[in-house]
């Protein structure tokens, strides 16, 4: 990680506690002391002391005293240096690079067992990646009668009809007088 991410993390995690949520919603409105802060959040003092600390862990609160009483206030720059750090740009950033079929080689180990079809997935856009698949099953540049679609078809599911009407629907094989063979489908992508 590098040293803004490290920074992220540090600052979210800090954030991610209600009890320094509410701490911060006081000061945001005005400066209060530990006393003032434990008997408006019914708190104990001990309780407020470590959230203003890890508070000041991120630098968005400073105490100042004024005589014995520290005094806490809200750093309200240092929370707005941090909105850079949120933005979609800087967030996507700490992703791992996904690769582009991922999503579809989810789909295919969920409704695959090894080469047999579990189920036809109800979902159009996982049917698509299926259909794909069972495309794949087909020869380029092939004709095939429909006994020998059925057959390749019945190798991975048992309701060779269904997926045969299918894989005509969304035009990944055609069919011209019992002769079936594959085709490039028109801009057929699994988000349609």
């Amino acid at each position: 990680m590098n040293n803004d991410q490290d920074a992220l993390l540090t600052f979210l995690k800090v954030l991610s506690d209600m009890s320094r949520l509410r701490i911060l919603g006081v000061l945001a409105t005005r400066n209060a002391s530990v006393e003032e802060l434990a008997a408006a959040l019914n708190l104990k003092p001990p309780t407020v002391s470590h959230h203003l600390s890890r508070l000041r862990d991120v630098d968005l609160v400073q105490m100042s005293a004024e005589g014995n009483t520290h005094i806490y206030q809200l750093r309200a720059e240092n929370l707005r240096q941090f909105s850079h750090l949120l933005t979609p740009e800087h967030l996507s950033g700490l992703a791992a690079p996904i690769p582009e079929d991922a999503w579809e080689r989810k789909v295919l180990r969920d409704f695959l067992n090894g080469e047999e079809l579990k189920e036809i997935p109800a979902s159009r856009k996982k049917r698509v990646v299926i259909l794909k698949w069972l495309a794949n099953q087909f020869e380029w540049n092939q004709r095939y009668k429909e006994s020998e679609v059925n057959a390749i078809i019945k190798r991975h599911h048992p309701d060779y009809a269904t997926l045969r009407r299918e894989l005509i629907g969304y035009q990944l094989l055609a069919r011209s007088q019992g002769i079936y063979w594959r085709i490039e489908p028109e801009t057929l992508t699994a988000a349609e």
